[in-house]
């Protein structure tokens, strides 16, 4: 705001000066041409005047010194001089023949006079005032990369979030009211000696709530709520990363009891010792900061710092140390009834159908964030509109879920007949394999209908909420995988393109089974290989070998194994039920499209 008033002063500013010179510019045109208009006038000796006037023929005489114009009155002018110390009536020309008006010479010299000895200094004055005011401009806008470009959010805003807003996540919700509770009463904890948590980490996966969090924090306890993204300490500039984080935590000082909540931690949290410029990193400068500011020597317990991530693994320790971000809340996925709920609060103010089963719709889309479930209702109510309806039906949220969760139908991309029916088969081997087997999620719909990079799917859907896998569930799923590739070679005896992706997940399943999860038996129960990661990039850029080069021939014989069993499997199935698994191909040719409770096997 600050800034804004200054651009708009420095206007003004600019604006004034340049009306002053074009006025300036103005009187001097104006004192040099109206002049110059009368100097074309016709030049005769006086005694043609003289005459003229005799005549009757003239209607007013102007003396100037020894310059004398004559306006007759058929609307000429003329123009003489006459002798020094002369006057007009030793021409003939008198006062009672015609109108004589003498100017005098002090006048109309004044303005050229004044405008010719003033306006240098106006002009010269006035530049230098333009620069100066540019430079004091230019002065605050360079100091002004070392503030801090938070968003104050008052207590006293139109809408404020409050727990209300916030859908399930009871855990979260209890922890995070003693901060509440501080800020609004901190003599309750203080008489017994008790600390509130000087930082507060939000720790999830991306959607899930952190920063709706945080704002119902602040609205829950009615204080000021300071929020900036963390990448936006650091610049190009060296410094200004940590003057931002002085300004930040002084302006919340000032506004104390305040809530400081910084996003995407990560990017500025990183462990140090890893940057590229070593100790002298404008990164880990901006982070030393933020360790002061948080439990240094001049520290404000009325100001409490929130920060959310979804990567607390690269963090860095002394970040999480007690005293810091000594509180770690985690905020997971959803459950059913969580979903349920964060349904429900998107879907206010928007008309549902009475057939519109929102229950139906959480337990149709375990494992999605709230924002994922917030697309949901916002893709049935544009499918709504798209169909003019006056209301969001159950078919449009069905719709919204499969194009949020296995992308947009793209019917404009047409088989070919054989493609169709290497598709339809693929398809239904997954179907008839995930039918068969145990352990494998019911089977809610199979399609050859091309959705996101994907030619068709079979889409599956647990029955619960599941935390936890087996080693029976795993390899099922591998077998359900291998289905397609399966089905291709036992009807055309050759496979496609088209399982790739399914190769990939089954093969990384089952690397996993034997390095990660300890279910190979000959292996036994120890995990094999570190993964090793930039801590700028943060990606996974190798996998640190802590074995043998024999051990790593054993890995790759079990990871075979497996894929091997489960090829087994699935091949028994669809031989077994050739006849079904083409009766289904057909019906997908035909349709396109088979609910799970169509398909009998």
């Amino acid at each position: 705001m600050k800034d804004k008033h200054m651009n708009l002063k420095s206007s003004c500013f600019r604006n004034i000066f340049y009306l002053g010179v074009a006025a300036v510019i103005g009187l001097i045109i104006y004192s040099l041409v109206l002049p110059a208009g009368k100097i074309n006038l016709q030049e005769v000796p006086i005694s043609e005047i003289a005459l003229k006037v005799s005549e009757g023929r003239v209607s007013l005489i102007e003396v100037n010194q020894n310059e004398v114009r004559a306006e007759l009155k058929d609307g000429q002018a003329l123009k003489s001089f006459k002798e020094a110390g002369v006057g007009l009536k030793d021409y003939g020309i008198t006062s009672d023949k015609v109108e004589i008006k003498v100017k005098n010479p002090d006048r109309g010299s004044f303005w050229p006079s004044f405008l010719s000895i003033i306006l240098p200094f106006l002009l010269i004055g006035g530049f230098l005032y333009f620069m100066l005011r540019q430079a004091q401009v230019g002065n605050i806008r360079a100091m002004s990369f070392g503030q801090s470009r938070a968003r104050l959010f008052s207590p006293g805003g139109r809408k404020k979030t409050t727990f209300n807003d916030v859908a399930g996540l009871l855990e979260p919700k209890q922890e995070l009211q003693e901060v509440v509770d501080f800020l609004k009463n901190p003599g309750k904890f203080q008489s017994l000696g008790a600390e509130i948590p000087k930082g507060v980490l939000l720790v999830g996966p991306p959607g899930c709530g952190k920063t709706l969090l945080a704002k119902a924090v602040a609205g829950e306890a009615s204080v000021p709520f300071f929020s900036i993204s963390a990448s936006e300490f650091v610049e190009m500039f060296v410094g200004v990363g940590a003057a931002r984080v002085r300004d930040l935590f002084q302006k919340a000082k000032r506004n104390a009891p305040a809530i400081l909540f910084i996003d995407e931690l990560d990017a500025i949290g990183r462990q140090r010792g890893a940057g590229l410029g070593g100790s002298h990193d404008e990164r880990e400068q901006t982070l030393n900061q933020i360790l002061v500011e948080m439990d240094g020597f001049e520290t404000d317990t009325r100001v409490i710092v929130m920060a959310a991530t979804n990567r607390p693994d690269v963090l860095d320790p002394a970040l999480l140390r007690p005293g810091r971000f000594d509180r770690r809340v985690v905020i997971d996925l959803p459950d059913l009834k969580e979903r349920e709920a964060i349904l429900k609060i998107h879907s206010r103010g928007k008309p549902l159908a009475q057939d519109a089963d929102l229950e139906k719709i959480a337990r149709s889309t375990a494992g999605l964030s709230g924002a994922d479930l917030r697309n949901v209702i916002n893709e049935a109510a544009i499918l709504a509109a798209r169909e003019n309806l006056k209301e969001i039906r159950q078919p449009q949220l069905n719709s919204s879920i499969e194009k949020v969760i296995l992308g947009p139908e793209r019917k404009s991309h047409l088989l070919s007949q054989k493609e169709k029916e290497i598709s339809a088969h693929h398809e239904s081997g997954h179907a008839i394999v995930g039918k068969t087997l145990p352990n494998c999620d019911p089977i809610h719909k199979v399609s050859i209908v091309s959705r996101g990079m994907a030619l068709g799917y079979t889409w599956s859907l647990p029955v619960e909420d599941r935390k936890l896998n087996s080693k029976a569930k795993f390899e099922d799923e591998i077998a359900q995988l291998l289905g397609g590739w399966v089905a291709e070679k036992l009807i055309f005896g050759q496979v496609t393109t088209g399982a790739q992706n399914d190769l990939r997940r089954a093969s990384q399943i089952a690397r996993d089974m034997v390095t990660a999860y300890g279910m190979s038996e000959k292996l036994g129960p120890i995990v094999l290989g570190d993964k090793e990661e930039l801590i700028f990039l943060g990606r996974e850029i190798s996998e640190q070998r802590n074995y043998s080069e024999n051990k790593a021939a054993e890995i790759d014989e079990e990871v075979a194994k497996i894929i091997g069993e489960a090829q087994k499997v699935a091949t028994k199935i669809l031989t077994n039920k050739k006849a079904t698994l083409k009766t289904l191909a057909e019906k997908l040719i035909k349709y396109e499209t088979v609910e799970g409770d169509e398909i009998k096997i």
